[in-house]
This record gives C-alpha cells, structure tokens and sequence, in this order.
C-alpha cells in the first residue's frame, strides 16, 4: 500500500492544489486544453456540479453539467487531468443533497438552483 501512496505522489498535479473548493450544486467554469492535431486551444465549459465522486486524491472526479441548445450536456472531469488549466467558482448553489441527479428531469424554472446567502 505504501508503494502505491508514494506513486500516487509522484503523478500529483501541482495545479490541483489550487482549485478552489466547490460541491454539488455550485456553478463552475473549467478551462479545458485541447488538442486538436498539431495545434492547442482553450475551451470553457461553465455548467452546475452534479457529483464529485472518488475517495483518494488521486481518483476523484466530478461531473459537470450544462444545456446547450435545448439538449442536456454532461461532462465528467478527473481532479488530476494535466489538461485542466483553471476552475473558476461562478456562484455557490444551495442543495441538499451530495448528488442532484434529480436534475436531468427538471428543466426551465424548475431546474434552477437556489443561491447560498453569505452573511456579512
């Protein structure tokens, strides 16, 4: 076990550390790096976390969710991807649950997502 830990270590993505915290329910914008033959570029996909899932550092995702055009699109994203330059936290949203799966049957009104109050 504690030759895996100290692979683990080894492959951890430096960036990952400086993502801010976010949890089911928040609305993000993950900057993404593709590439596309010889050539780079920058996509951002802003949308609502549905799930974070994984227990180790090294194994957590989380799936992102947005509509485009009418149509329901979900994007899983590895913590540790090399390919993701920056997470932006756009709004934190106010759920009860760590999963809100329910939200692929709601749309319009109903599929919005209370924001948290901060007290000052």
């Amino acid at each position: 076990m504690d030759l895996i830990k100290i692979v683990e270590q080894a492959f951890v993505n430096e960036k990952a550390a400086s993502f801010p915290e976010f949890k089911a329910g928040d609305t993000i914008t993950v900057t993404y790096r593709i590439k596309e033959g010889d050539k780079e570029r920058l996509q951002k996909f802003k949308g609502v976390v549905i799930q974070i899932s994984g227990n180790s550092a090294f194994t957590r995702t989380f799936t992102v969710r947005k509509v485009s055009g009418g149509v329901g699109v979900e994007r899983i994203f590895p913590f540790q991807s090399p390919f993701i330059e920056e997470i932006e936290l756009n709004k934190v949203g106010k759920v009860r649950r760590a999963r809100i799966f329910y939200i692929r049957n709601l749309f319009g009104k109903k599929a919005r997502i209370a924001e948290k109050r901060v007290n000052k």
